[in-house]
């Protein structure tokens, strides 16, 4: 697909009482060939059991589709490897393989998860599919495929059954929300805005699902979205250029830039200003206790001071779980960071004196390093497209 990104996101909230999810979703790009393997697991029941047989099921997935093995074999292997319910005769974990190439011809396979909706232009579209039947001990030994070619603005949705099954028992979903409704649901969604991320999407489906169940999940809930679209840029700028003489380029390729823009460190800033004559105004209204406060400049979409933030980010990011709670420059940076497809980082090479300072904490790296840390979470963790060049 030209000039088009895959975003790629999802929410999961675990089963009441559970603090180890059930649910799991395995997202991983390979640069070199331009593709794209996704896979959502549930394994059966709940909790550390659970969430063990459908990790087992992800990584075995991604990795035989990564090595080439047909996702038709890849769904073999992984019924053939997973253990069996004694008493059910079915496998302990089902999945859902997303296989995208570069040219945008997707392969999906499902095995007793609920089928994956594909919204195209504010309506659902229909995919055949192809059922195949594997000689085996389990009575569910059936699997279906599907292949078609993704269209900018696409969007496939896949689920765990705690999606369709949210609100069973309680007076308005005796029977569960069910398909149809949350099929409808979603369809809706994106047609009130069709601008919608992946993040956002994802996170509003869980919500309405816990909301069916009074907000008491009674069951795993997980719901990924995979989006193609147009990238959204960022340029997030850091530190001033080894030679001064170069600092009305750094000026002017902010200037330039389409997208979004921060700017981070208070000597980058002043020069910006100074080149741009555009000033900086601090937000006293966002101090934070650990962090110097964020600044205001026009045309740019957030100014943070520069090494004790980005560290606070990198920090921040490499948490198994990073969400935004408290409002500060990191947090603020991550926030753009995940609305962000496509992140460029321009970074100065000029040595700032303050930090070579011995009395700064061991864990301060110099601003190189905490931008390489930074881009290799973006790039590996997120599925970012990053980009990092010098001046």
């Amino acid at each position: 697909m030209d000039n088009c990104f895959l975003d790629i996101d999802y929410a999961r909230i675990n089963k009441k009482t559970q603090r180890v999810g059930g649910d799991v979703f395995l997202s991983r790009k390979n640069k070199q060939e331009g593709r794209s393997v996704s896979v959502l697991s549930d394994g059966l029941g709940s909790g550390v059991k659970a969430n063990v047989l459908a990790t087992l099921t992800t990584t075995l997935a991604a990795g035989c589709i990564e090595g080439r093995i047909s996702i038709e074999r890849t769904a073999e292997v992984i019924m053939n490897s997973l253990p069996i319910c004694s008493r059910r005769k079915i496998s302990y974990a089902t999945f859902t393989i997303i296989d995208i190439d570069y040219e945008g011809k997707a392969r999906i396979i499902e095995y007793d998860n609920p089928p994956f909706l594909l919204v195209r232009k504010g309506e659902l579209i229909e995919i055949p599919k192809k059922m195949i039947t594997f000689n085996g001990v389990r009575e569910h030994n059936t699997i279906y495929s599907a292949t078609f070619r993704l269209q900018e603005n696409d969007r496939i949705v896949v689920f765990s059954d705690g999606v369709p099954q949210s609100g069973i028992g309680k007076k308005t979903f005796p029977l569960g929300w069910e398909m149809g409704p949350a099929t409808e649901w979603v369809v809706d969604q994106i047609r009130r805005e069709p601008g919608l991320s992946a993040r956002e999407l994802s996170r509003l489906m869980v919500n309405r699902s816990v909301q069916n169940d009074v907000y008491v999940a009674g069951d795993d809930i997980t719901c990924a979205v995979i989006h193609a679209r147009k990238p959204r840029k960022l340029l997030i700028v850091s530190g001033p250029p080894l030679n001064k003489e170069r600092d009305a380029e750094l000026a002017e390729r902010v200037a330039a830039f389409q997208g979004r823009i921060i700017i981070s460190g208070g000597t980058t800033a002043n020069i910006i200003s100074r080149e741009l004559g555009r000033e900086v105004k601090t937000d006293i209204c966002r101090i934070d206790t650990d962090l110097p406060p964020s600044s205001e400049m026009e045309g740019i979409d957030l100014v943070t001071e520069g090494i004790f933030t980005l560290e606070r980010t990198a920090q921040l990011l490499e948490q198994e779980e990073a969400e935004v709670r408290q409002k500060n420059g990191a947090t603020e940076i991550i926030e753009l960071f995940r609305e962000s497809d496509e992140i460029e980082f321009l970074v100065g090479t000029r040595i700032n004196n303050a930090h070579q300072d011995p009395n700064i904490p061991v864990g301060l790296e110099i601003r190189r390093n905490i931008v390489n840390r930074i881009g290799n979470i973006l790039s590996g963790k997120l599925l970012k497209e990053v980009q990092i060049s010098y001046i």
